[in-house]
């Protein structure tokens, strides 16, 4: 038989083997003979054949290789435990700044009280911060007025996995008193926040949203979490997430949108966006590695801000995909997720992918002077929710913000580059397919976590590197693309941006543009170079001051 090495199709690209390194090894059962049979049929997975002389040269590697797979799988390897190579999203050439300056954020003198509660719970952490640096509210109140939100709607929206009262109040006391003694952490300082459930607090369950760890505890403490408690937060209640960070299912059910509770939060920051779209938090952390953070803040109507990738510490975090995963705030403004990330922010021994990078935001840099883009195809045509999207440029071009036309076209197709996530997931989680608990999972259909991470077992190791060679060249293009502008309005699903921007690293503002025809919420986003997160900010921030998109509250928690 004639030797042909070519790939026959995407298809099998996606679907691989390493089924030719581990021939006759079945999941659940041992191992038998490794025989030209057995090649043939794992070569065809591949898109590859071999001669019979090739073949038979290499049955005794081959079973030489599946005895090393069975001596490494003696090694227990934790979640946490990261691969030796590091992904570093830089381009050639680039390097991020680190000349930190003091932060200006323009926050008002005085901000007036309301008198009800519900008014209370759904003002921005930038108006919560002035009230209670003026002491105009203790952060034990403002604290208890969140409990008591969580505990009413918390079930309605099953967006709670553990409520934190007992040390959130004493946290919130001891916020007052050093108040009262003069010392003043921030801006932060006494405001009440929630997690995702994916990220590390000793003392507290830390379930990933899957069956199989949901008596897990963890007994260390996220990175973020230090920070934010160090910056005077007071962290009140971990929320759900969609199980091993995909969806809005969750081993005890399925997250709601407040605004429409017939439909799920979206994933897999789903409790976090729900939570804060619902007045329970003014803000929560959530997580992205393929739209997170973007598609949940999308489906309730809220703010959210995905940073570059090395920015933010993922020490303490459940880990998905060491490549790809991203940690940031989800709030109700531009400016709150501003203030949050200047305080999560920064390099952390403990986690090798963190980029050291000053956030200079001060609200005295001229917005006008960015040079904005946009992708004009995607606001071109008839698709659902186009006007809202067209809206964002009128309002931009009202605020004598001029707009360049651009398109994104890259040289290569990122939907293959994606499978990268499946190959680290499948590592990440390994134990689960080895093991069988995967089928205590509850979503078991075709594109669920289980059936995802069996067929990534037969992704050869030898696509995974071209993949990440491919990957190289996208950040390279993409560095060229971007670098001649300061901001990219988009829509937030149109094209492949968020495939590519959450490949190459690029941060992205995510902030409500209105609603559809049924109600729900929509969204635009916006895209920055790497590390350049306060034009975003700036822009964003110019947007809200002239809308009011993001000042809705979905009615039934308006109360």
């Amino acid at each position: 038989m004639e030797r042909k090495k070519h790939l026959r199709s995407r298809a099998f690209m996606i679907l691989g083997a390493t089924a030719f390194l581990a021939v006759g090894f079945t999941l659940g059962r041992k191992a038998g003979e490794i025989t030209p049979a057995n090649i043939d049929y794992a070569a065809d997975l591949i898109g590859l054949s071999f001669t019979p002389q090739e073949k038979d040269s290499m049955i005794n590697t081959l079973t030489t290789q599946r005895n090393n797979f069975e001596i490494l799988r003696q090694t227990k390897l934790e979640n946490s435990t990261a691969p030796a190579l590091v992904f570093n999203p830089l381009p050639q050439g680039f390097y991020p700044s680190q000349d930190q300056k003091a932060f200006d954020w323009g926050l008002p003198a005085k901000v007036e009280l309301p008198t009800k509660e519900n008014d209370i719970a759904y003002l921005p952490v930038s108006h919560l911060s002035v009230l209670i640096k003026n002491k105009q509210i203790s952060s034990e109140r403002l604290t208890k007025i969140y409990l008591d939100r969580i505990k009413t709607y918390s079930d309605t929206l099953q967006c709670l996995i553990s409520l934190l009262e007992e040390p959130a109040m004493a946290k919130a006391r001891a916020m007052d008193k050093e108040l009262a003694e003069g010392k003043y952490r921030g801006p932060l300082h006494g405001i009440p926040y929630g997690i995702k459930d994916l990220l590390a607090v000793p003392g507290t369950k830390t379930t990933w949203g899957a069956n199989p760890y949901k008596d897990q505890v963890i007994e260390e403490t996220a990175a973020v979490v230090e920070k934010l408690d160090a910056a005077g937060g007071v962290l009140v209640g971990k929320f759900t997430l969609g199980a091993l960070a995909m969806g809005d299912v969750w081993y005890g059910g399925v997250t709601k949108n407040p605004w429409n509770l017939k439909q799920g939060s979206s994933g897999s920051s789903a409790g976090s966006a729900s939570a804060v779209s619902a007045g329970l938090v003014p803000f929560a952390i959530g997580t992205e590695t393929l739209g997170s953070i973007v598609s949940p803040s999308t489906r309730n109507g809220v703010t959210g801000l995905r940073p570059t990738y090395g920015r933010v510490s993922k020490h303490g975090a459940m880990a998905l995909s060491w490549s790809m995963d991203k940690i940031g705030p989800i709030s109700r403004s531009v400016l709150d997720n501003a203030i949050v990330l200047s305080i999560i922010n920064g390099m952390d021994e403990r986690d090798a992918s963190t980029i050291p990078a000053a956030f200079n935001y001060s609200a005295k840099n001229e917005v006008k002077k960015l040079k904005v883009g946009y992708f004009k195809p995607f606001f071109e045509g008839d698709r659902p929710n186009i006007k809202n999207d067209q809206a964002v440029l009128e309002v931009l071009k009202s605020q004598g913000i001029e707009l360049h036309p651009l398109e994104l076209k890259t040289s290569m197709n990122p939907a293959p580059i994606v499978n990268m996530l499946l190959v680290e997931g499948a590592a990440a989680f390994d134990d689960l397919t080895r093991l069988n608990l995967d089928d205590q999972l509850v979503a078991q259909h075709r594109n669920a976590w289980p059936n995802i991470f069996r067929a990534a077992r037969f992704i050869p190791a030898v696509e995974y590197v071209q993949m990440s060679r491919q990957r190289s060249l996208l950040i390279q293009e993409m560095h060229e693309l971007m670098k001649g502008y300061d901001v990219i309005v988009t829509p937030s699903f149109a094209g492949q941006q968020l495939q590519i921007t959450n490949l190459t690293g690029h941060p992205a503002l995510c902030l409500p543009n209105g609603f559809a025809e049924n109600g729900s919420p929509t969204s635009i986003t916006l895209l920055a170079n790497l590390f350049e997160e306060e034009k975003l900010i700036m822009l964003g921030r110019l947007i809200q001051e002239n809308t009011d998109w993001q000042a809705k509250r979905p009615p039934m928690f308006d109360k």
